[in-house]
């Protein structure tokens, strides 16, 4: 006699939240339904908190708007942008989940080679639960991936890997440009099969990259205090940096404590290109500042006493106060709301400090502000 079919839980379904910044109705979550549905949302609203976003139904979600962020954070949501994405961040702070999945919505889901729809988080989740390779480079890219392996050559010592805390994925249709970059090639699209890689890598210590935020992973235990976008948008000199700011802290604290951040795989679909000229207002300061500010972060050395990401993430905001501060006054500023975040983070994890110096990879649950929840 057959039995009947156990239904198969979706991976990591209670320790998972995805995190939308957005403006407009989040009628793309129709196309995501299958994937999604499972999981709980947080919708960080941005600009106009009177305006009512529409949330297809059958979505488990809590929707956040400034009103919100003021009220949760006081004085303190200073340190939170408006009008501008970074204030996905936001949604990172009230998550109550181990894992975070944070993606835009003019993000869809993409095809491999082979026609089907590729399940982006599943696969953000497969980095994140193997290890990386940040000591050692493997030429077969993740050996923890199904059919490969570490190569001849690869020491035995290091096989065990480290922690992964972040999963960069990619995309198709629109590349992540800058706008002089859009400007030259505004026809270039990543739709030829020949342009889909299907690799996963680990981005080694002692490098730093380009971290785009519309199609990102992470482990909220190992390095949430380090995922802050900045002071961006509305009353800053800068925009579209909010995630590389997120990225190049992050990584040099994921080297500091021997985490790792792999790139690659998944790929979404990108659907829309934003407008290269309004970029090119929001980045003609960071594009400039850029040249000084990698530097920086390729010096940046913790003292040994910085053993948890908010010890480090301090210290890194007096860095950038002494060392970037010169650039522009607004290095001042980013580095006070550096440390505001962090009190911020404290405040509404009030446990995450002393989870993250017994070095335990799970973290304690934590009361939840009030929101409107759905």
């Amino acid at each position: 006699m057959a039995h009947p079919v156990s239904p198969v839980s979706p991976p990591l379904k209670d320790e998972l939240d995805i995190v939308i910044p957005t403006i407009r109705n989040l009628d793309f979550l129709e196309m995501w339904r299958p994937f999604f549905q499972p999981y709980h949302l947080i919708i960080v609203q941005d600009g106009d908190p009177t305006k009512t976003i529409r949330v297809p139904d059958g979505f488990d979600y809590e929707l956040y708007n400034r009103n919100d962020v003021n009220r949760i954070l006081g004085p303190k949501a200073s340190c939170i942008s408006f009008k501008d994405s970074a204030c996905r961040c936001f949604g990172f702070l009230v998550s109550k989940k181990k894992y975070i999945f944070t993606i835009d919505d003019d993000c869809f889901v993409a095809k491999d080679p082979s026609g089907k729809e590729i399940n982006a988080l599943t696969q953000h989740i497969q980095n994140l639960l193997t290890p990386s390779t940040p000591h050692f480079f493997n030429t077969l890219y993740d050996p923890y991936r199904d059919g490969a392996d570490f190569v001849r050559g690869y020491p035995f010592s290091l096989r065990e890997g480290a922690p992964t805390a972040i999963s960069h994925g990619l995309w198709l249709n629109i590349p992540d440009y800058d706008a002089p970059t859009q400007l030259v090639k505004p026809l270039e699209r990543n739709t030829s099969p020949h342009r889909y890689v299907d690799a996963v890598m680990t981005i080694p210590k002692g490098t730093l990259f380009p971290m785009c935020g519309m199609n990102l992973g992470f482990n909220r235990e190992l390095i949430g205090p380090a995922m802050y976008f900045g002071l961006m948008g509305h009353g800053q000199p800068i925009g579209r940096y909010d995630d590389m700011w997120a990225g190049w802290c992050a990584k040099v604290i994921c080297d500091h404590l021997g985490l790792g951040v792999k790139t690659g795989l998944p790929y979404i679909w990108h659907s829309k290109a934003s407008n290269p000229f309004v970029n090119l207002q929001k980045e003609y300061k960071g594009i400039y500042w850029q040249e000084e500010i990698v530097p920086f972060f390729q010096s940046v050395v913790f003292p040994e006493e910085c053993t948890t990401v908010q010890n480090c993430y301090i210290e890194l905001s007096k860095k950038v106060k002494e060392k970037l501060g010169t650039i522009d006054p607004y290095f001042e500023k980013l580095a006070d709301a550096m440390v505001t975040w962090i009190e911020a983070w404290e405040e509404l994890n009030p446990v995450s400090q002393a989870a993250a110096a017994a070095a335990q990879p799970n973290g304690v649950k934590k009361e939840e502000p009030s929101v409107k929840s759905k």
